[in-house]
């Protein structure tokens, strides 16, 4: 399994960002996840989705504000990030679950992708 995430940048606060994720081999159908590190600290669970996409799950500090989805004809996971915060900037990385579920634990997870840079200025 291969995952290559896109779509970092610099925004302000307030300003929207959608990352992307995409999935090749057997990927799509497992579950899928975005984990973020920030600079000097863990890296933390922020969304996942299931295998056939009908179940999500969201840290408590993004819910409302992001939203992930997956687009099985294309293979890719997206992860649309709004009314972004400064405490957002981190390093997001997307992950493929060793099953269809949507946990929120790394332990879940045995393919990584490399991550990609999303900065938010105030």
């Amino acid at each position: 399994v291969q995952l290559q995430a896109s779509g970092g940048g610099l925004v302000q606060a307030g300003g929207s960002l959608r990352l992307s994720c995409a999935a090749s081999g057997r990927a799509f159908s497992l579950g899928m996840g975005w984990f973020r590190q920030a600079p000097g600290k863990e890296r933390d669970f922020v969304a996942a989705i299931s295998g056939r996409g009908s179940r999500t799950n969201y840290a408590d500090s993004v819910k409302g504000r992001f939203t992930i989805s997956r687009d099985s004809a294309k293979n890719t996971v997206y992860l649309q990030m709004n009314n972004l915060k400064v405490e957002d900037t981190a390093v997001y990385y997307c992950a493929a679950d060793k099953t269809q579920g949507y946990s929120v634990y790394e332990s879940a997870y045995d393919s990584w992708g490399q991550g990609t840079l999303v900065t938010v200025s105030s």
